[in-house]
């Protein structure tokens, strides 16, 4: 399945149905008088979070979304049905803008969540509405009142306990295949990641959800690379794992260019809890891989973990340090909301 994480539509609430004008006309009944139905309201336009999405790739094939009208008022004072609603089922973590894409107007991160985006039209009042001891026979209905239309844009934003950050070919693909089921592709050259990955990681009978995104380089806030667009993916992790391939000429030089470009993205990135990893530690030889660890350590102000997804070193360490943190940061967020439940988890 194709990656989109943003998606531009135009929705439009349905009109209300249009009161009915009738009058009874029965054999035999002197004074019929009024009977005509009020009109249904027409369909809203509602966004509710489901799971087993997370792209918005259905939306690249279908951009319009529009109600149902109501239905008409009919005789014998019988009013019309309300008009089916539009539903856009959208992965947890969307969040929808105007056109502008500037005013918020809605964030779903669980699933189950509804908002409404457009309501319906009010349906018309019949002429039963109408009738008064000075005007026995109206002959008045109303039109149902016009939906409302508007343009919106999606975004998606994963939800990730933990992201993977780092430069091209820095071990991120590799370590997420290693520690969970995803396969994302691996090879020997820039880029191989084009967007997110997702991966559900298992450690000592506790499991958590790990993202990659696309590898920064020099200038990704100015668009150079593939940017720093896939960067929201992590805005809602609770931890950052920061991998620093042992082969590159300067460590610190390499951690330093990433952390500039979280600095320059904002969003409170630069301020997450962060785990250091020198990785493919395999690759060098012991004086090369002991000079890298220094310069790494002057750089993060904090000795990095070493490991090495080909061979498994220090793999096990490193997941039960994200876990750590996770569990800190949960338990943060439970002291300064105390009246929100714990997520559960199987």
């Amino acid at each position: 399945m194709k990656f989109l994480d943003q998606a531009k539509v135009y929705i439009r609430s349905g009109d209300g149905g249009a009161g009915c004008l009738s009058f009874r006309r029965e054999k035999f009944i002197e004074f019929g008088g009024p009977d005509g139905g009020d009109g249904g309201r027409g369909g809203d336009v509602v966004a509710e979070c489901v799971d087993g999405l997370n792209t918005l790739i259905d939306y690249r094939y279908q951009q319009h979304f529009k109600a149902r009208t109501g239905m008409h008022g009919m005789g014998k004072n019988r009013s019309g049905g309300k008009g089916a609603d539009a539903i856009l089922k959208v992965p947890a973590g969307t969040q929808i803008f105007d056109e502008e894409g500037e005013a918020l107007l809605a964030d779903l991160t669980a699933v189950g969540q509804r908002i409404r985006l457009a309501r319906g039209g009010n349906g018309g009042f019949g002429n039963t509405h109408f009738k008064t001891s000075t005007n026995q026979a109206p002959r008045r209905a109303n039109p149902g009142q016009p939906g409302e239309e508007r343009t919106l844009l999606l975004r998606l934003k994963l939800i990730a306990d933990a992201g993977l950050v780092g430069l091209p070919n820095a071990g991120k693909s590799t370590f997420l295949a290693t520690v969970s089921a995803a396969r994302p592709k691996v090879a020997d050259y820039p880029f191989t990641t084009l967007h997110p990955q997702l991966g559900v990681v298992a450690c000592d009978d506790r499991e958590f959800v790990l993202a990659d995104i696309p590898g920064l380089i020099e200038g990704a806030h100015e668009g150079h690379g593939l940017g720093d667009r896939f960067l929201g993916h992590v805005e809602r992790c609770r931890v950052l794992l920061h991998l620093v391939d042992a082969g590159v000429e300067h460590a610190g030089k390499a951690y330093k260019l990433v952390r500039r470009e979280l600095e320059a993205y904002g969003e409170g990135l630069a301020d997450k809890p962060e785990i250091v990893a020198l990785s493919k530690i395999d690759t060098v030889d012991p004086e090369t891989l002991k000079a890298q660890i220094l310069r790494l350590k002057r750089a993060a102000k904090h000795t990095p973990l070493r490991l090495s997804a080909a061979t498994g070193a220090n793999m096990r360490e490193t997941l039960r340090a994200l876990l750590k943190v996770i569990d800190e940061e949960k338990a943060t967020q439970q002291k300064a909301h105390p009246g929100v439940e714990a997520e559960w988890r199987p």
